[in-house]
């Protein structure tokens, strides 16, 4: 069906932060599948693994105990402190499982007409209630009627999720992104997270965090919300959790683990043998070859060099970033660049129509930092440069009669 406007290109190869497309073209990928490639293409512990487990086990199904299930789920609750885990395939049926969870939380405690609160910009999934719950208006149009339930507020905004306890007596979670990446690679106030967490331990909410796209290292820890030393009482992972192969989990601390009971919630493939070897395979390399520190060294390299290369560009809104997720936010649309990318034999990102987003593989180093640096740099400054020169002949010729 046609669900993708896809570029025309087709990769039948890769290796660390390069591919190759079929006609034998090289390219550099500062994308990683959308945040998912944490381990760059091809890496050599993750085949093998991959395939020692193929050849043993690929599923069975969750009738069954799943050893290497059990020891993911025991790897994710120590690496995050919380308790139980639940695995599915995917970052929006993490956040569906999320959603249920909350609803049954609310109905539990005797509420009719559970209500979540979540946020502007975000992005949750595709699904009845993650594209409900996500704040993309041109993702939900001819989808309607939407889903009850959910109530909307500015992300980053602290006042106003204080006004919906206020009118509000049905909520019972709120589940927010903690760093946004389709809504533009936005990053709240230090606070945020912190008066979150207040105001769902004042109003006996469950605080959910989608570290669909931040988690798993990107930012420089195991999970974003760590850099604000609060905790979740919900999170849901996917994208970079298997290196590729599809896996999702939601994880949950304390009262809100023990919410779901048998037959309240399943998944034919969620878990399975292969995709959690994946996993497990994907964080044991993190953590072995100090991915992390890369991350925030190479994140580091990345903005600095960006803020060199375009010091001229006074139009520039912002270059921002925390570990390797990175955002440069233009004046004006930049949707065309990827498309110029592309040609440069560079793969980039533009999300929320003026935010050129860089998402590389946790193993990129510091000379493949910068040949991605100074390919978008001179790409950005000839599209600001062509940008002002219309704008310069526009108003050099004068109102249309």
């Amino acid at each position: 069906m046609s669900t993708y406007l896809r570029l025309p290109v087709t990769f039948i190869k890769g290796e660390g932060v390069w591919l190759w497309d079929d006609r034998g073209d090289c390219y550099l990928d500062a994308l990683s599948g959308i945040a998912v490639c944490g381990l760059g293409h091809s890496h050599p512990e993750l085949t093998k693994a991959l395939c020692e487990q193929v050849g043993m086990l690929i599923h069975t199904s969750n009738l069954y105990h799943i050893e290497k299930q059990e020891l993911l789920a025991e790897k994710l609750v120590a690496l995050s402190g919380m308790d139980k885990v639940f695995f599915c395939n995917s970052g929006a049926e993490a956040n569906e499982a999320a959603i249920k969870l909350a609803r049954l939380h609310g109905h539990n405690r005797g509420i009719e007409l559970p209500t979540i609160i979540v946020m502007e910009r975000s992005f949750h999934g595709r699904t009845m209630a993650t594209l409900t719950a996500t704040g993309n208006r041109k993702a939900q149009a001819g989808f309607e009627p939407l889903l009850a339930g959910f109530v909307r507020v500015p992300y980053d905004n602290l006042d106003a999720v204080a006004q919906i306890a206020d009118s509000n007596k049905h909520v019972v979670a709120v589940l927010v992104e903690t760093y946004q990446g389709e809504g533009g690679v936005n990053f709240p106030q230090i606070n945020y997270l912190q008066g979150l967490r207040q105001l769902c331990d004042q109003h006996n909410w469950l605080l959910m965090l989608d570290e669909v796209q931040c988690g798993i290292g990107r930012t420089g820890k195991w999970f974003a919300f760590q850099h604000s030393d609060i905790m979740p009482d919900v999170m849901t992972l996917a994208k970079g959790l298997g290196s590729g192969v599809p896996i999702g989990a939601c994880i949950a601390k304390s009262d809100a683990g023990d919410v779901f009971k048998p037959g309240n919630h399943a998944s034919t493939f969620g878990g399975n043998p292969l995709a959690c070897t994946a996993a497990l395979t994907t964080l044991n390399v993190i953590e072995k070859d100090q991915l992390m520190q890369n991350a925030v060294q190479i994140g580091s390299f990345i903005q600095d060099r960006f803020r060199e290369k375009l010091a001229n560009w006074l139009d520039v809104i912002q270059i921002r970033g925390q570990g390797l997720m990175l955002g440069i936010e233009l004046p004006v649309s930049g949707s065309e660049l990827v498309k110029e990318a592309l040609k440069h034999r560079l793969l980039i990102n533009v999300t929320s129509e003026k935010v050129v987003r860089l998402l590389p593989a946790l193993v990129m180093n510091q000379a493949e930092a910068e040949q991605v640096v100074d390919t978008a740099s001179e790409i950005i400054g000839k599209f600001l440069a062509n940008q002002t020169e219309n704008v310069l002949t526009r108003n050099k010729s004068g109102p249309s009669n």
